[in-house]
């Protein structure tokens, strides 16, 4: 399944690099992509006369919520049926790629693979937005022009939907280190991988991204303690913290330091997004049960605004709130059941991984989709294509057996 697995992966970088696929063409390319590869993965599996299916309790929530939105769709519950199209064609994509990556990254050695690319595309992403901060002439990537507005790092339009995308790359490096699961001829490399993520983040000046960063180092600091760590992780946790301090330092923390003191032009004030908070509680309190359909936040807003600034509401601040204005208490469930199944699956993964490879694995994934459901209660990362799609593959990973020690691949396994 080597052609599945390189065109999983090209297909995450591209959406990164596109802006994180927030235009149409960039998540109509991601979705396309997602039906080629199923197709081909088919073809293959004839071909071999083969197709063991691994399955995993996380697409029970994730096809409830599908089943439901075609639901609204079918039967005209949602207000704007057309918007609703739009997001089931995104979670089809979505969820045909999480199955597609449990299906080729088998084994802990490909999951290893998978996430080592991550690291990659994280490290390439966040030296590209340094360079660009430094030498930033208010267009992405110098020549296209922001013609929305916004306040871009790297190539996203947003900062914060940057600091997202760092927040589920930087706690994989950080677990390879903290559990010692990493060659050491390699860990040179894989400091680097991290740390400028890190210092990109720092950089970016995004408050939210910030403040998650430090949660999932405690939480990667827990885990790595509940396993009883041992003086040379501590060592790598003090050198580790004191190179990441070095380094913000030397890229200068003036801007960050002055987002939590003060507000950009561009931001929401706090008056601002507790009223976004309330208003869409008003929205869920009329439609409590259905909902008023996948995706239409942007549509029923205007009735319900108390206050108006001239922008446009796209969404609400907080994923869990708009998820329940959009699919009511249905909906709720299913994501309420998406988090405890990973929590409670990916905790037992951990608990019973028998290789640091394994524990690094589970422990960096969780970490990561722990990060990014904190920092959905303040923004709406879950509604990027590139960082969902980031957060559901790692959701999998984490709660995948593909990552047990059967299906490790002893050549990746780093010396004691």
């Amino acid at each position: 399944m080597k052609p599945i697995r390189i065109g999983v992966c090209a297909l995450l970088a591209f959406a990164v690099l596109s802006f994180g696929a927030v235009e149409p063409w960039g998540y109509a390319i991601l979705e396309i992509g997602a039906a080629i590869l199923f197709l081909l993965w088919g073809i293959l599996s004839i071909r071999q006369r083969h197709a063991d299916i691994h399955w995993n309790w996380l697409y029970l929530p994730l096809l409830g919520l599908g089943v439901f939105g075609i639901a609204q769709y079918a039967f005209r519950l949602s207000v704007y049926p057309y918007l609703t199209e739009i997001d089931l064609l995104k979670g089809a994509a979505y969820v045909l790629l999480c199955f597609l990556t449990v299906e080729s990254f088998r084994g802990a050695g490909e999951v290893k693979q998978f996430l080592w690319f991550l690291l990659i595309l994280g490290f390439a992403v966040s030296f590209f937005g340094i360079i660009q901060h430094f030498t930033f002439n208010g267009k992405i990537y110098w020549t296209i022009p922001l013609t929305g507005g916004g306040s871009p790092f790297g190539p996203y339009v947003n900062r914060d939907d940057f600091a997202g995308f760092v927040e589920l790359v930087a706690p994989l490096g950080l677990a390879f280190l903290f559990f010692r699961a990493v060659r050491r001829e390699h860990f040179t490399l894989l400091l680097l991988f991290t740390l400028v993520p890190i210092g990109a983040a720092i950089l970016s000046a995004s408050r939210g991204g910030i403040v998650n960063l430090l949660f999932e180092l405690l939480l990667l600091a827990f885990l790595a303690r509940a396993r009883r760590i041992g003086r040379k992780q501590l060592v790598v946790i003090a050198a580790l913290t004191l190179l990441a301090g070095t380094f913000i330092v030397w890229l200068g923390v003036t801007t960050a330091i002055q987002r939590f003191e003060q507000l950009t032009p561009e931001e929401i004030s706090r008056n601002l997004r507790v009223s976004l908070y309330r208003d869409t509680w008003r929205i869920f309190l009329d439609h409590p049960v259905v909902g008023t359909g996948l995706g239409t936040l942007i549509a029923v807003y205007p009735r319900y605004a108390s206050f108006y600034n001239g922008q446009v509401v796209d969404h609400a601040h907080n994923d869990y709130l708009e998820l329940l204005a959009d699919t009511g208490v249905a909906g709720g469930l299913c994501g309420v059941s998406f988090l405890v199944l990973l929590f409670w699956r990916g905790l037992g993964n951990l608990r019973f991984a028998e290789t640091r490879t394994s524990r690094a694995i589970c422990a960096g994934s969780l970490a990561a989709c722990s990060g990014l459901a904190v920092h959905s209660l303040v923004d709406f990362n879950l509604h990027i294509p590139a960082n969902a799609l980031i957060f559901l593959l790692l959701a999998f990973t984490a709660t995948s057996r593909g990552g047990s020690p059967k299906g490790a691949a002893p050549s990746l396994e780093p010396s004691a």
